[in-house]
């Protein structure tokens, strides 16, 4: 059993995606282009935004942002603690310093009643607060409508970190829209993912997306040759956009529901034993959809993680855990970051989740499987 299985994904669209990449290599144009042009096109019109700019990855897209308003040495950021590494690694690199804060443990996304004590903290260390990255963890957009007024109080710039959360909605608005400016990851096991790395920014704000695409590609003015500001180079290929143009048409015409009822169908099984062991399953608040980047479930305090991971794996079954260890403690951040409080959500989090195998390929007899075998193993 694959933990997404990208192979099947493969097989499904092989002939469209093979088509598609031998029409771009002929073209010989693999930078740039109208593959990636029309791309871009298509994200705008999915997601809802005025702008999409495409990038390198990720990790470039959230710094892309940050660089396009100023943010730099003396400025702080607020970032949930509980995410994968790019979203407080993005800050430190353009100079300015994460501020870490807990988040829901239901939902797994930033609490937003801690971004007021994250702006006290940082103005009573020197720092200037400038903006909130809210996290769309494992596929669910987080609280947005009220990191959106909470944000206007404090005069913060919102920065959506999308990278898992894309397709997903929250009142039909869908996700990589609710920031000043969003990001996204094509990394290949993102819900929509490139065959190597990709990511896009959005945004609404013409002069910001002007600024994304010079610094893009080396601070560039109105030629390649000009170049006005240090920027970075951060160029999506266009054999990247040919296959995202192919996944992009079947991620919104089945993948997104398909993914979904996998979902369901774990809940289905999962709900008629897991609550007796105290084990916690992931729910959607309403009105929200998820994309379900991860199938993440609670284990109960002092339960032992590694051996039930060790029992799945002789079944074939493969899980992860997302994630081990809080932001604040990372090493790379030590003298570099300030934590609001304890994070004691954080920290349960980091020794409690487990993650099963989801993507839109997932039969139900995986997911049968999956409940079964774990069911024996708890016993």
């Amino acid at each position: 059993m694959q933990f997404r299985d990208l192979g099947k994904q493969y097989q499904a669209l092989r002939p469209r995606i093979d088509e598609a990449v031998m029409r771009t290599m002929s073209s010989a144009q693999y930078i740039g282009g109208p593959v990636v042009s029309d791309l871009e096109k298509s994200l705008t019109t999915y997601v809802g935004t005025k702008h999409c700019i495409t990038c390198a990855n990720g990790t470039d897209a959230l710094q892309l942002a940050l660089m396009a308003w100023g943010i730099g040495p003396g400025d702080a950021v607020i970032v949930p603690d509980f995410t994968f590494f790019s979203s407080g690694e993005a800050v430190a690199a353009v100079g300015a310093t994460p501020v870490f804060v807990d988040v829901d443990r239901a939902t797994f996304n930033i609490d937003p009643g801690q971004i007021e004590p994250a702006c006290v903290l940082a103005r009573e260390n020197g720092l200037d607060p400038k903006a909130v990255i809210p996290v769309d963890l494992f596929g669910l957009p987080a609280d947005h409508p009220k990191i959106k007024a909470i944000s206007k109080e404090f005069d913060l710039l919102v920065l959506e970190d999308g990278a898992q959360g894309f397709g997903g909605s929250i009142q039909g608005k869908r996700a990589c829209s609710f920031g000043d400016i969003s990001t996204t990851s094509f990394f290949p096991a993102k819900p929509l993912g490139c065959y190597g790395d990709g990511g896009a920014i959005f945004t609404d704000n013409d002069e910001w997306a002007a600024l994304i695409r010079s610094y893009a590609v080396h601070g560039k003015g109105t030629m390649k040759y000009d170049n006005v500001r240090i920027g970075m180079n951060s160029r999506l290929d266009a054999l990247q956009a040919a296959i995202l143009n192919i996944k992009l048409e079947a991620f919104a015409d089945y993948e997104f529901s398909a993914v979904n009822q996998v979902a369901e169908l774990y809940a289905s099984y999962l709900s008629r034993f897991a609550p007796q062991y105290g084990i916690r399953l992931p729910q959607n608040p309403q009105g929200y959809q998820s994309s379900w980047a991860q199938y993440t479930i609670q284990l109960p305090a002092g339960f032992d993680r590694r051996a039930l991971q060790s029992k799945l794996r002789e079944s074939d079954i493969p899980t992860m855990v997302y994630y081990p260890k809080p932001m604040h403690e990372q090493k790379a951040f030590e003298r570099r970051c300030y934590a609001a409080d304890a994070c004691a959500e954080t920290g349960k989090l980091c020794d409690s989740v487990l993650s099963f195998p989801i993507g839109p390929y997932t039969t139900d007899d995986d997911v049968v499987r999956v409940c079964d075998t774990l069911r024996i193993a708890l016993h």
